[in-house]
């Protein structure tokens, strides 16, 4: 954890581990368990923790594409500072709707020609870099931007880059009581998959901190990433 942020990946998941309820940027949790009987009626629960998750949060472009941000209107100023990655799927509006609604916000991306460049904000900052590099990102958060604990809310790819590089210290998972399936559906954790006996040590193990029975059959776990 030396000069970076304290990191927790804080995610609603179904019993069976799918962050999305479909291999289609059509299908979302935040618009489909609203609709789901037996879903629906203890959601409430992930919304209101997740009101009291670290005031820097890291998300990604694709993420807020899918919830419309490119077309919404703008919000009201939040506490909050965002961290997006993102290449090409925000527009300048949605850039424009991310400086509206954040204490800070800074993006991090490997395109050159990024809407962000021709956006003038105070709060916009811009992490540009030739290739991803998470580590070398998380340092400039803190180190430049004062990030002390960000709350990691990015897709079972990006999540799986953050695992594979040491870079979460917390997992922090609401339970939807709701089997998904499908092999092409997204998971907590996604990307390269292990191959080898020499790969292990990229496996993540946990220390159990708290296991709580939410209403409505949901559960919330908190884990400490001790490897």
């Amino acid at each position: 954890m030396n000069n970076r942020p304290v990191t927790t990946l804080f995610m609603l998941m179904s019993v069976d581990g799918k962050i999305t309820t479909g291999a289609s940027d059509e299908l979302d949790v935040d618009k489909n368990f609203p609709c789901i009987k037996g879903v629906k009626e203890g959601l409430h629960q992930y919304y209101e923790l997740e009101q009291m998750t670290d005031l820097w949060s890291f998300n990604t472009g694709r993420v807020q594409k899918k919830l419309g941000v490119n077309e919404k209107e703008f919000p009201s100023k939040s506490p909050v500072s965002f961290v997006l990655l993102d290449n090409h799927h925000l527009t300048e509006h949605g850039v424009r709707y991310f400086c509206e609604w954040s204490k800070e916000f800074v993006l991090i991306t490997q395109n050159p020609v990024h809407p962000a460049f021709s956006v003038t904000a105070d709060n916009l900052h811009i992490i540009k870099q030739d290739s991803l590099d998470l580590a070398d990102a998380l340092k400039v958060l803190e180190e430049e931007y004062g990030c002390k604990r960000l709350t990691i809310q990015s897709g079972g790819t990006l999540n799986g880059l953050f695992l594979r590089n040491k870079l979460i210290d917390y997992i922090d998972i609401v339970v939807a009581p709701v089997l998904i399936g499908g092999k092409d559906t997204s998971t907590l954790i996604d990307g390269s998959s292990i191959t080898s006996m020499a790969e292990l040590n990229l496996l993540g193990v946990l220390q159990l901190e708290t296991c709580e029975v939410l209403k409505d059959s949901y559960i919330r776990l908190r884990y400490q990433v001790t490897k």
